[in-house]
């Protein structure tokens, strides 16, 4: 979009937050760039230039804004839709790849060389993979500086910078101010109470959402050990790199509360992006919303509750078993087999506030159990112990490297995964945002209630029309039927 100058202009002169991180104003006389819903006087337009990230602007040399602070803007929706080289780059640059792995490491998980990627991000984006995760580096490290007492030795190795220096020299670059400054003006500011060891932030999203449907989800869903729902937050454990974490997420109405307690600090960057990718806090929903309501059979459902978001996950291999142990059960019977793998299997965790108690376990540790033991159908226990050979082998990615039309294919190879099954995944754990479910139960009685066709191929054929966003024709379609997952919880 930044190349549309006009439509830019438009934005910034209107304070137009839609557009918060689609593009970014740099201002040419002083030295700073801003999100399009800037408070300030926006500037003239012979001294605004755009950029489309963040990364960009401060490799050309700009600054970012003390007022607008652009750099806590949402993501660019456009790195969750797509689906080609440089989205699913930008997904694996932020969960933290570059600063675990290298570019190299990047390059090796796209399948390409780190000279091709780096010239395919800087084509697009104006910076290579390095000054991407430098921008995301100093974002996380404004985040420990502002909500921790951590010392600034602390915030600047789990940031993911090399040494204190570099990490003085970027947050002054960046933000013009000393890291030092930035705690100083922090403190004068309100701040939410957070216990100690607990990192409380607010995740950003753009406007309208409706959460019911995405927290009621989730809640309905959850697996007792591993997810509650409690005191008005969504809690759940998180596998990360560098150990685990819990998480409590609470919807307000202009953004997430988040509250964060992690082992390890480095692990603060992923678990941001697990928590954003798992409530679809990217999405652009004006422009999905718009689209689903020039159908006039979904037209109503979209007026009566606009927002809707697609609700993820935070760990895409574990979606997919739980996805397996779904089939042609009920929600409840699902949690119960789900809960039995996990206090079998699962990692036990200390939460300090109670309630939770495992991770979920990985593929590799579930590799080993006896088929016997579980409490399914024979054909079901195959399928089960098919796909977890196959995540753990890694002939099936699922990841944010996977290639979507692959992982289908990969999937659809394995015994018993019908369309219900490869589209769930799709939709929940590869973030497809075209995913669509035409023989879902709840799918079938809406379409039975709107005047739909009945059968999948008919079904299929008629919401041709509300692509590319049939996932989220779908989470309007399953409001339909009265069920928890569409309500949230008391």
């Amino acid at each position: 979009m930044h190349t549309d100058t006009e439509r830019c202009v438009r934005a910034v002169q209107s304070k137009d937050a839609r557009f918060d991180g689609w593009f970014f104003t740099a201002v040419l006389t002083t030295r700073i760039y801003c999100r399009p819903s800037c408070p300030v006087v926006p500037p003239k337009v012979r001294n605004m230039a755009f950029y489309p990230s963040a990364a960009a602007c401060q490799q050309a040399g700009f600054r970012a804004c003390k007022r607008c602070r652009p750099d806590t803007s949402p993501g660019s929706p456009e790195w969750n839709t797509r689906a080609d080289s440089v989205a699913r780059a930008m997904r694996l640059i932020r969960d933290g790849v570059v600063d675990r792995e290298g570019v190299s490491g990047l390059a090796a998980r796209l399948g390409y060389s780190a000279r091709q990627i780096e010239r395919q991000l800087l084509a697009e984006l104006g910076a290579g993979p390095l000054a991407l995760a430098r921008a995301q580096r100093a974002q996380t490290a404004r985040l420990l500086v502002e909500t921790t007492a951590l010392p600034m030795a602390q915030v600047a190795f789990a940031a993911g910078f090399s040494s204190i220096r570099t990490f003085n020299e970027t947050v002054r670059e960046v933000f013009g101010q000393a890291p030092g400054e930035l705690r100083t003006r922090a403190a004068r500011g309100p701040r939410a109470p957070a216990a100690p060891g607990v990192i409380a932030l607010r995740l950003p999203y753009r406007t309208p959402l409706n959460p019911s449907n995405l927290f009621g989800h989730l809640a309905a869903t959850a697996v007792p050990g591993v997810e509650e729902w409690r005191d008005g937050a969504y809690r759940r454990t998180l596998a990360l790199p560098y150990g685990h974490g819990v998480v409590a997420l609470a919807p307000e109405s202009d953004h997430i509360a988040c509250r964060l307690s992690l082992t390890d600090l480095r692990d603060l960057t992923r678990a941001i992006s697990g928590c954003r990718r798992l409530l679809d806090l990217d999405a652009d929903p004006v422009a999905v919303d718009a689209h689903l309501r020039t159908d006039p059979l979904l037209a109503p459902l979209v007026e009566a509750g606009p927002g809707r978001r697609v609700p993820r996950t935070v760990d895409e291999a574990e979606f997919a078993v739980r996805a397996v142990l779904g089939q042609q059960v009920s929600t409840a019977a699902a949690r119960t087999h789900a809960a039995r793998l996990v206090t079998a299997h699962g990692v036990p965790v200390d939460d300090p506030e109670g309630g939770l108690t495992h991770l979920f376990p990985t593929p590799e540790a579930l590799t080993g159990l006896d088929p016997e033991a579980l409490a399914l159908p024979r054909t079901r226990r195959t399928t089960l112990t098919t796909l977890l050979a196959a995540l753990a082998e890694g002939r099936l990615r699922l990841g944010a490297d996977a290639d979507r039309d692959e992982a289908r294919a990969a999937l659809s190879a394995l015994p018993g995964f019908g369309p219900w099954t490869v589209e769930s995944i799709a939709m929940r754990a590869l973030g497809d945002p075209d995913a669509f479910l035409p023989t879902d139960l709840g799918i079938r009685r809406a379409a039975e209630r709107l005047g739909l066709p009945a059968t999948p191929a008919a079904l299929t054929a008629r919401a041709a029309a509300w692509r590319p966003w049939r996932a989220y024709a779908v989470q309007y379609l399953w409001t339909v039927d009265d069920h928890p997952v569409n309500h949230l919880p008391a």
